[in-house]
């Protein structure tokens, strides 16, 4: 390496806490408008007389627009500066949201999610390799973690946030809010990203296909999918569950939604510690607590104290697995196809969002057959088919 490369890679290492922050606003942001639908389930439902499953589409329309835009679009932006790109991004993120806000039907509203959702997976697979290559090797999965920090904190603050400003001043305010957010994002990007950020070389669409082809990449992405998307099914309905299975009024869901924010928080922390030197290992006994504690909240649900507690340890586990799912997709990657790690990151941004849509699809299917209370069981046995795919994915590992 020449002492001019040297030099422009420890001034990136040097920047690294500034550009995470911004990453970190801007996940906020996005975080935010993904999943404050969850609180607001009866309320728009109520508002545009529709069913609570059919507003369920609000969450799995946005997840299918990520999870189809996001390989897309990373790969035609490919050529963009990072930092412009990141800033693109916000545009359009504020623009989804602005016509959500001024929605007058569903299916406007459904238009102004996919808007949105096209802002959030090249977001977050670009922002994961850019966390990733601005600190030491041995801090990568961290790194990712503090990004997506921001995303747990939009659980924390912003959901219970968005949900209290829908049910006192209406849902169309909730969006309004959030647009606002993607602002303060952008004002984040252009003063804490340096303009030197690496910028990836451009890959061939032969590149791109390589990833489809590459069996432990899309067992990876198969892990995600399951692992991350079992969750869904019954946290697309917890608001419904917290009221018509526990009793708890609605007003109290916000409070609970902070309560479950704030677990999340601290398990995405804890999660990117544990991920940075064996993430599979990591995420294996992850998925496994995490489906247990899934099928406890059948049984628990319908018990104030008890059903709280078992929430607490649910958002503790539900993003715990992220960091290590995307550092483990990213070394995957640089391992088999180095010159497609963004595409890569994309696809596990996809597989992510993939996951969420089945997780609430099914949960929907279960909310009209069987009922509320089964939603939670069935994704923990939707996260144990992860639990038997990181088992597989490691054994494979150790073969090679």
């Amino acid at each position: 390496m020449s002492s001019t490369a040297a030099s422009i890679e420890m001034q990136e290492k040097k920047s690294g806490t500034p550009a995470l922050m911004a990453l970190a606003i801007s996940a906020f942001g996005i975080g935010t408008t993904e999943f404050v639908p969850v609180g607001l389930l009866s309320t728009l439902a109520g508002d545009l007389n529709i069913s609570i499953t059919l507003a369920g589409l609000l969450i799995s329309v946005y997840a299918m627009g990520v999870a189809f835009g996001a390989p897309i679009l990373t790969a035609l932006t490919n050529k963009i500066g990072r930092k412009s790109l990141l800033m693109l991004l916000m545009v359009i993120f504020i623009i989804g949201n602005s016509v959500a806000a001024f929605s007058t039907s569903f299916g406007l509203l459904l238009v102004a999610r996919i808007i949105t959702s096209f802002s959030h997976g090249v977001f977050f697979s670009i922002g994961s390799t850019i966390a990733a290559d601005v600190v030491p090797e041995n801090k990568r999965a961290s790194a990712i973690a503090f990004m997506f920090t921001g995303l747990t904190v939009a659980t924390v603050t912003g959901v219970p946030l968005g949900t209290f400003i829908g049910q006192h001043f209406g849902w169309r305010s909730t969006f309004g809010a959030v647009a606002l957010l993607g602002v303060i994002a952008i004002i984040a990007i252009a003063i804490l990203v340096p303009k030197t950020i690496k910028q990836p070389p451009a890959s061939k669409f032969s590149d791109n296909l390589k990833v489809l082809k590459n069996g432990p990449l899309l067992l990876a992405f198969a892990i995600t999918a399951l692992g991350y998307g079992g969750t869904f099914v019954a946290f697309t309905y917890l608001s419904p569950i917290l009221e018509n299975i526990t009793g708890f009024a609605p007003n109290s869901v916000s409070i609970i939604l902070l309560v479950y924010g704030i677990a999340v928080a601290l398990g995405n922390t804890i999660g990117g510690k544990a991920a940075n030197k064996n993430p599979l290992k990591a995420l294996t006994w992850m998925f496994a607590v995490q489906a247990i504690v899934l099928i406890i909240l059948s049984f628990t649900a319908p018990f104030k104290l008890v059903g709280i507690v078992t929430i607490f340890f649910l958002g503790l586990l539900a993003f715990m697995n992220v960091p290590g799912l995307q550092i483990y997709v990213v070394k995957l990657a640089e391992k088999y196809v180095p010159s497609a790690v963004d595409i890569a990151s994309a696809l596990n941004i996809a597989a992510f969002n993939v996951g969420i849509a089945i997780g609430a699809f099914i949960g929907g299917l279960v909310v009209d057959t069987i009922g509320l209370i089964h939603t939670p069981w069935i994704g923990g046995i939707m996260v144990l088919g992860a639990v038997l795919l990181s088992i597989w994915s490691a054994s494979l590992e150790k073969k090679k």
